[in-house]
């Protein structure tokens, strides 16, 4: 790996020296090489030599005239090798170099390992203070730079000396005659070497041993993200010994112990494999575009081994759980293993788990991920959605034909109704049990990433908020389904994907909230939600500049039921708190000005009466499903009623420019949607104050509040909830520029308001959210 330092400061003209010498060192070699051949070479040919010179000594020279054009090969090879490794050296240098010089005009600091920071603080910086104020989207971009540079100069650097490697040879006595025109070709002779090497070892199947899996694993992670090697492999190994291997490695009949004694390794084998065949799917070289069609088509072959067999639906799905596979394939794939499905289920006559093992041999361990064993299909493909998001939710937004075999008419699926209401998921053994768990698990993570336009387990940090109308769509369908009866949630047991989309769309579910009639569809005038592009029309489209995605109605429902998890409570939460104080931020006063008793607050007083109101709608949501769930005054229950507070630990992340995530102990956490604006990003720092010194105290306080009694501590969390509730207006009444006089007139004005409506919420005469439906 090439240093951030190392680069900036490589001094590069020794190489081009070397490349110049190398020129001439060519030229002379081609001389030699045109005398030898056509001097010593020509003349020992039409020599007229008998006994021993014709049958030594003319080979001998044959063979050296050979050496003079193979050196005069090797040395161009050479040359042109380190030409272009100059060539891309210098131009990272540069790259790089423009980068550390343009910083300081930014307000942008980068240390000499690369880190970047601030270049004046914002604690340091004196009052008056007009330099440049970076946000946490140009840091972004800067550290995206440098780390492009820095990749560029380490691939060319590790080409280049595995290409002079090979050039010299192991032969001591003869030139390679190897011939590389640029360093682009001699990596793609690497990378088919790689692969060629990597499919020896696949032939295998489970008789290799456990070292020859770790090269195997060697190869994938050396070339992980290089997309020639990826379709190479694919190519190499062919769709049949793809599903062939998965099979073998999952049968325990044949004796073999690899799978059984290193199960990690099978594990990461899975998921190298996976990623690599994701990479190889975006090629569209007439070869692939063979090999995605033939994945699809053996979808209904049944691939046998010793002792079990799959489907090619089965086994391919289990090896599509991660990277981004190509959109138009996970399309058409997803839409053949509906369709074969439906086929083999007669249109729902019969379960899904009654027909993907019917009439075949004991079924083989496909998923290595320590989850369930991978008998249902749906699944991998689930988690293939849950990569790519504009796969994802153009397939929840689709109707799938389903042609009609002789027996009956065939209605079109509707995607989302199917694998959300009307598909019974196959149960499968997994390490706590047998069921759909983990299925439903899979359809969660596709939700999210049809919801909000991310991979649903991509890095919180930098998101952007990229919500489409399509994206709004499958949201609004959400919202419907799981808001009509909580016996979904409850028995998918989703709630943590629900909690990510509802906190990924936090501002359109507080523009519903706002609403006093429960099913109007028209936003409030001048509504200070929404997620609205900087010209203040809709990113949903102009329908939404004045249109709800979905009424305060269904917007309660929603909200209650998702909460009544421990996980929906505790994203939904932090989400709508930090929401809240960065919206006041935005909308209240700013707390520069000079007069607020005639200043309209009507925005401020907006978002503290809704942000109470959902607050306690998420609270007593979360104690209603506890009293329901446990006994009265047991320890389970009182356990769960303190540890309801416990969302506050997640803390806050300011990320100013595009959107803004939560830290939940390293998972991908909620992604809140927020417009850049200083002072908001500065009442979400003063925010993460708060709850810092929030969390730290109910982790003191954990063993005392268990020791109460169960009426005592509900009411104490309720009021707990009260409190956190205050945090953002707290926060933003704490936010640099107010006057004595200022701060305490609107921390006084705020405060009643927030007290007031936090009771509101239970005045409505919504359906009881929690309350389970008869079927």
């Amino acid at each position: 790996m090439v240093a951030f330092d190392d680069l900036l400061h490589a001094r590069l003209g020794g190489m081009q020296d070397a490349v110049n010498d190398w020129s001439e060192t060519v030229k002379k070699l081609k001389t030699l090489q045109e005398k030898a051949e056509n001097g010593m070479q020509r003349k020992a040919e039409k020599a007229d030599w008998k006994g021993q010179n014709a049958g030594v000594t003319r080979p001998f020279i044959k063979k050296t005239a050979k050496e003079f054009g193979d050196a005069a090969k090797e040395a161009e090879s050479i040359r042109n090798i380190l030409r272009d490794a100059h060539h891309e050296f210098k131009a990272a240098k540069d790259k790089l170099k423009k980068i550390v010089d343009d910083a300081p005009k930014q307000g942008i600091h980068i240390d000499p390992d690369g880190t970047v920071g601030y270049l004046v603080h914002p604690d340091r910086r004196p009052k008056g203070y007009d330099g440049p104020k970076p946000k946490e989207g140009e840091f972004d971009r800067v550290r995206a730079d440098i780390k492009e540079a820095v990749s560029a100069a380490t691939e060319a650097d590790e080409t280049a000396a595995r290409a002079l490697r090979t050039l010299t040879g192991k032969d001591d006595n003869n030139f390679s005659g190897t011939e590389y025109r640029s360093l682009k070709q001699a990596a793609h002779a690497q990378d088919a070497e790689d692969a060629k090497a990597a499919a020896k070892l696949v032939a295998k199947g489970d008789g290799a041993s456990s070292e020859e899996i770790a090269r195997l694993n060697k190869y994938f992670t050396d070339n992980k993200g290089d997309a020639y090697f990826a379709e190479r492999f694919a190519l190499e190994v062919g769709v049949k010994g793809n599903l062939d291997y998965w099979v073998d490695m999952g049968d325990p009949s044949d004796g073999s112990r690899l799978a059984v004694d290193h199960q990690k390794q099978i594990k990461e084998l899975q998921q190298n494999w996976s990623m690599t065949l994701a990479e190889a799917t975006h090629s569209h070289s007439p070869a692939m575009e063979r090999w995605k069609s033939d994945v699809i088509s053996s979808g209904t072959d049944v691939v046998q081994s010793r002792g079990t067999s799959a489907y090619g639906f089965q086994v391919m799905s289990n090896l599509m759980r991660h990277g981004s596979f190509d959109t138009k394939f996970l399309k058409d794939y997803g839409s053949a293993v509906t369709v074969a499905e439906r086929r083999m289920t007669h249109d729902g006559g019969l379960r899904p788990g009654q027909v993907w093992n019917a009439g075949l041999g004991m079924p083989p361990h496909l998923n290595w991920d320590g989850k369930d064993l991978g008998r249902d299909p749906m699944a991998g493909f689930m988690e293939a959605l849950g990569h790519n998001s504009k796969a994802s939710t153009d397939f929840f937004n689709s109707k799938i034909e389903v042609p009609s075999d002789g027996h009956g008419d065939h209605k079109p699926v509707d995607a989302f109704r199917y694998f959300t209401k009307d598909r019974a998921w196959v149960e499968d053994t997994y390490k706590d049990g047998y069921g759909t768990k983990y299925g439903y698990d899979s359809l969660g993570h596709a939700l999210e990433s049809a919801a909000t336009g991310h991979a649903y387990d991509a890095p919180t940090e930098g998101l952007k908020d990229t919500r489409t109308l399509d994206n709004a769509k499958v949201v609004q369908k959400i919202v419907g389904f799981y808001g009509s009866d909580p016996k979904f949630s409850h028995e998918q047991g989703i709630s943590d994907s629900l909690g990510k989309i509802g906190s990924a769309y936090i501002d359109e579910f507080n523009r519903s909230m706002e609403q006093e009639s429960i099913d109007s569809m028209r936003e409030t005038r001048n509504s200070p939600f929404g997620a609205n592009l900087p010209d203040g029309t809709s990113r949903f489209g102009t329908h939404y500049n004045d249109n709800l995605l979905f009424n305060s109605g269904d917007a309660v429902n929603y909200l209650s039921i998702v909460s009544q998890s421990k996980e929906g409570h505790a994203l939904l939460s932090a989400a709508q708190t930090v929401y809240t104080a960065h919206t006041l931020g935005v909308v209240g006063p700013d707390p520069t000005a000079n007069e607020l008793k005639n200043t309209d607050l009507t925005d401020a007083h907006t978002m503290v009466r809704v942000s109470a109101e959902t607050h306690g709608i998420l609270d007593h949501s979360r104690m209603g499903q506890i009293d329901q769930d446990y006994a009265d005054d047991s320890e389970e229950k009182k356990k769960a009623i303190a540890q309801s507070s416990e969302w506050i630990k997640f803390g806050t992340e300011a990320v100013v420019g595009g959107g803004l995530t939560i830290a939940t102990e390293g998972a991908a956490g909620p992604f809140v949607p927020l417009i850049a604006d200083t002072v908001g990003s500065a009442v979400v720092s003063g925010l993460g104050m708060y709850t810092d010194e929030a969390a730290e105290d109910h982790a003191e306080n954990m063993d005392r509040e268990l020791k109460k009694k169960y009426d005592d501590l509900q009411a104490d969390t309720l009021a707990r909830g009260k409190e956190y509730t205050q945090m953002p207006v707290d926060a933003y009444c704490d936010a640099p520029g107010w006057s004595e006089e200022n701060r305490n007139f609107i921390q006084e004005d705020l405060t009643g308001l927030l007290k007031d409506s936090r009771l509101h919420f239970g005045d409505s005469d919504l359906p009881d959210p929690y309350k389970k439906k008869d079927d």
